[in-house]
């Protein structure tokens, strides 16, 4: 994995064995802002024009036309032009028909207060967490309710001090595991993954899967000052690129 967040070549190849993951600035400049606003669908603005606050409207209309604006230069098409479905749970995927040069491509977006983070993949699974570091006062309790047994009393034996940082680093962990199986919270309890911020993030169980023989890979993304990232990804071979979205406009 690169070891920060860099600038993007301008010839963007997906190999069967990259992940890209791209970091985003979801404040922008209003020239931008309408930019990636006209990538979006009827539905998509719809959604958009939903939310109260303002600085929420465009943090959603940035980070899904962040979303569109890379799928387009890694399909070669037009960002306006690429078509979304969505899995039962909610899972957005990339709607290509069989043999379409782009029926394999996969991804996730995750956006939390000012960032957020688009990853990509070919003919894997992948999802991608961010989330806000911020006080907490039900810190233990909402940990009670989210984490496993596991994970809570790994976290219950941290000094305070320590909890939270190790509270937000298992929520991205935890969080990027079930985007990428698209089987949401009822999932949170049938998983345990590391909380030990001087290790690598690791998949430590996942129910009904064989210890031993991993299907998945939890990774730290690298540090953005303020949060918690973390990729998780299907098992195989794969090398990491993490880069920034720059907008051209």
């Amino acid at each position: 994995m690169t070891a920060g967040w860099l600038a993007a070549p301008a010839d963007l190849a997906l190999a069967p064995t990259a992940i890209h993951v791209w970091r985003v600035a979801l404040v922008q400049p209003p020239a931008v802002m309408d930019a990636l606003a006209d990538t979006l669908d009827a539905g998509e603005r719809d959604r958009a024009a939903r939310f109260h606050f303002a600085r929420d409207r465009g943090a959603y209309t940035v980070a899904r036309g962040a979303l569109r604006t890379l799928a387009g230069r890694y399909l070669g098409r037009a960002a306006a032009a690429i078509g979304f479905g969505y899995r039962a749970r909610g899972k957005p995927f990339l709607a290509a028909a069989p043999g379409d040069p782009g029926s394999d491509l996969r991804f996730n977006v995750s956006h939390s207060d000012a960032v957020g983070l688009v990853c990509f993949a070919r003919g894997r699974e992948v999802g991608v967490d961010v989330e806000r570091r911020r006080p907490l006062d039900d810190l233990l309790p909402l940990a009670r309710t989210s984490f496993s047994d596991h994970e809570y009393a790994a976290l219950c034996r941290l000094p305070p001090d320590d909890r939270p940082a190790a509270f937000f680093a298992c929520w991205s962990r935890k969080e990027a595991f079930i985007k990428l199986t698209g089987e949401g919270v009822s999932q949170l309890a049938d998983f345990d993954v590391s909380l030990d911020l001087d290790a690598p993030a690791r998949l430590l169980r996942v129910a009904g899967e064989p210890p031993g023989a991993p299907r998945y890979s939890l990774l730290d993304l690298p540090a953005i000052p303020g949060y918690a990232a973390a990729l998780a990804v299907e098992a195989g071979s794969h090398i990491v690129d993490c880069w920034e979205f720059l907008p051209e406009h």
